[in-house]
């Protein structure tokens, strides 16, 4: 599905990925911690030229871009390392598509993977609206593309179906709440890990404000030459709040990508602040929105979310890891940051 351009001041792109029922199983895979693995999948597609942005802007997001695309036994156990699926998993839902999995998240004997709820939307490049999208239900398969292997999750819970069965009415809710949760098989094998690659963490859930020029740092995971794909490292700093709260602005050096909707954003801390739901092109700097986590996993407390729904914790946060080049965790300057 191609990108189209938007009249007016901004323009911008949720991230994702479409068009899996003709696409072929995918050997993508999660990173340990200060290791990036080249993968293949399907190019994103190319972005049209950027117009100037209005990050503060509490609008929804104008367009979409999506990159085409037995019995149980205990269920996997969730590691503070890396494992074989773990945030940076590539995952596709099933008449959707393709995004790069968020936090690892336990409810009891269940065990989920988060992306982005827009990660399951079945409508145009313009349906952004979490209340009014077009979107897979629960029950929709998921694959989940681990390193030692793809299995079969299940979409569990998904911020959108539910602001539509509430009938969600909040603008700012319905632009920016824009989390979900794929269950994955209690049989899955190799064991699941919590560690977001390179940095580690997360160590808890991020509930204070993020105030302009803080640093935060994320992954990156875009198609090179042939479509290969590299997990990498994302940092930044934060510009603005978005939709009364529920989203984070974030300039970077890097661009985001189609494909990379779900990624996790981490503080300086090690604290999970969110998940990569749309990006807006500048001439500039490119600034990309997360989802603010703590107000998502809130909503899904207070409405049908799983009962006792916790963020899996990682290993020790480092804003230095090893063997990553310095240049490439540059934090940029922008308006507003001094």
């Amino acid at each position: 599905m191609a990108l189209h351009a938007v009249a007016g001041p901004r323009r911008t792109v949720s991230v994702l990925a479409a068009g899996l029922a003709a696409a072929a199983a995918l050997a993508v895979f999660t990173v340990p911690v200060g290791t990036a693995v080249a993968v293949p999948v399907i190019p994103a597609p190319v972005a049209a030229a950027p117009t100037p942005p209005v990050v503060t802007a509490p609008a929804p997001p104008a367009t979409t871009a999506r990159a085409e695309a037995g019995d149980l036994v205990p269920h996997p156990a969730v590691v503070a390392g890396p494992g074989s699926i773990g945030p940076g998993t590539v995952t596709e839902t099933t008449g959707a598509g393709l995004c790069t999995a968020g936090f690892v998240f336990t409810a009891g004997e269940r065990t989920f993977l988060g992306q982005a709820a827009h990660c399951g939307g079945t409508g145009g490049e313009t349906e952004t609206d979490g209340c009014t999208s077009d979107a897979v239900p629960l029950g929709t398969p998921v694959l989940v593309h681990g390193r030692d292997g793809t299995v079969t999750g299940t979409l569990a819970w998904s911020s959108w179906n539910t602001m539509q069965a509430r009938g969600e009415r909040d603008p700012d809710v319905c632009a920016y709440n824009d989390l979900a949760l794929v269950e994955l098989p209690a049989g899955a094998r190799p064991s699941v890990g919590a560690a977001v690659p390179f940095f580690g963490g997360p160590g808890a859930v991020r509930t204070a404000p993020l105030p302009a020029g803080t640093p935060v740092y994320g992954l990156t995971n875009p198609p090179g030459a042939g479509g290969v794909r590299t997990v990498g490292v994302r940092a930044g700093a934060a510009a603005a709040e978005v939709g009364g709260g529920w989203g984070h602005a974030v300039f970077a050096v890097q661009d985001g990508v189609a494909g990379e909707s779900g990624s996790p954003l981490l503080d300086a801390q090690g604290r999970a602040i969110g998940v990569l739901s749309s990006l807006t092109t500048t001439e500039d700097l490119p600034s990309i929105e997360y989802t603010d986590l703590a107000r998502a996993l809130d909503y899904a407390a207070r409405t049908d979310g799983p009962a006792g729904l916790t963020l899996a914790g990682g290993p020790a946060f480092t804003a230095a890891p090893a063997g990553v080049d310095p240049r490439a965790l540059a934090t940029p300057a922008g308006p507003g940051l001094g």
